[in-house]
């Protein structure tokens, strides 16, 4: 069987069908779009996540007699309501307390190297000076581009502050048409489809709700276990208590590898602060308990309904939308994943093709 078959017959077998190939071409066109066109369509695919969110909202307020202009414009204004004191009071404490850890990262080295002389002079035949010296050296070297990442960072900052107002004035505007005028949206899309679309409207209904509350449950779970890790390090009277529970709650975005590394900062915080004595121990336990209920009992809450997929396929989902598009794509890797199963399950294929090729 040579090259030509075996290519003529998977075609034969997978796009024997009108349909299979329109939507091929439309999930290419897709996708194409978001790649080369995504940074400058930002603010309307965070818009769209919005709406997402917003749509049970405005769906609840109607069904309990509100008109939908009404329900609009009030879940726009608490959605531009939450964004204000985001900015006004959560953002200049973060930045704040983002501030004064990286004057005190130096301080932070000092003490690891101290402690590292002590461990050496404990256990000489577990720890070499070499290795002292290479730990040393590695850590010094990772400090440095650290801190030049953090002054680029803060440049590029005030060139993006205009992006930042765009944002600000944009999203908003985005997010009340798109609620006010859903029907009219959704047809004048489904207008540019053709008439045969079984295959996609399959699809379609099998992600629509499941993506929706993909969205919801993961920024309730964000909200939840930040807010849950800001009460418990203030407890403990740990420094940076906002910027680690920032951390830790947006850790929940990338399954597995999240929550180990959020652990690092937390640790190294503790560690620096306390020392490795009573307290250090009670808030890592503490730390250890948050990311045990978030896995064992908020997520299965929150996200009973979603699609069963195994741990390999989501990992490789958060690596490849994540390469893809950065943020956005860590976010919606799951439903992404979940999207690319039910195509596979859902796409039609002549069951002989290939044989009949032969």
């Amino acid at each position: 069987m040579t090259m030509k078959t075996l290519l003529r017959g998977w075609i034969e077998r997978y796009f024997s069908d009108e349909e299979a190939v329109v939507l091929f071409l439309v999930l290419v066109l897709v996708f194409a779009a978001v790649i080369l066109l995504g940074s400058m369509l930002a603010p309307f695919f965070t818009a769209l996540v919005v709406a997402f969110l917003l749509q049970s909202g405005v769906s609840w307020l109607e069904r309990r007699g509100l008109p939908r202009l009404a329900a609009v414009s009030l879940m726009t204004l608490v959605f531009m309501g939450i964004m204000l004191a985001s900015a006004l009071i959560l953002l200049p404490l973060v930045w704040h307390q983002l501030a004064n850890l990286i004057q005190e990262i130096p301080g932070m080295f000092a003490s690891s190297q101290r402690w590292l002389g002590e461990l050496q002079t404990r256990f000489p035949g577990l720890i070499t000076p070499e290795q002292v010296q290479q730990w040393i050296g590695a850590a010094g070297r990772e400090l440095t581009q650290f801190g030049q990442r953090a002054v680029s960072l803060s440049l590029a900052s005030l060139g993006n502050l205009m992006g930042v107002i765009i944002y600000l004035v944009l999203v908003p505007i985005l997010v009340f048409f798109m609620l006010k005028d859903r029907e009219r949206l959704v047809d004048f899309t489904l207008a540019l489809l053709p008439n045969k679309r079984l295959l996609m409207s399959r699809v379609w209904n099998e992600m629509d709700d499941q993506i929706a509350n993909f969205v919801r449950g993961k920024v309730i779970e964000i909200v939840i276990v930040g807010g849950i890790s800001y009460v418990t390090f203030v407890v403990f009277g740990l420094p940076y208590s906002a910027l680690l529970a920032i951390v830790v709650g947006f850790s929940v975005l990338i399954p597995y590898i999240g929550a180990a590394g959020a652990t690092l900062p937390v640790a190294a915080v503790a560690g620096f602060h306390f020392g490795l004595g009573d307290t250090f121990m009670y808030v890592m336990v503490a730390y250890g308990i948050i990311q045990a209920l978030d896995g064992n009992v908020l997520v299965p809450l929150l996200f009973s309904e979603a699609v069963n997929l195994h741990p390999v396929a989501i990992i490789l989902a958060v690596l490849f939308f994540g390469g893809i598009w950065g943020f956005w794509g860590v976010f919606f890797a799951i439903p992404l994943a979940t999207l690319m199963k039910s195509l596979l399950y859902a796409w039609p294929r002549r069951a002989r093709a290939a044989e009949n090729m032969v």
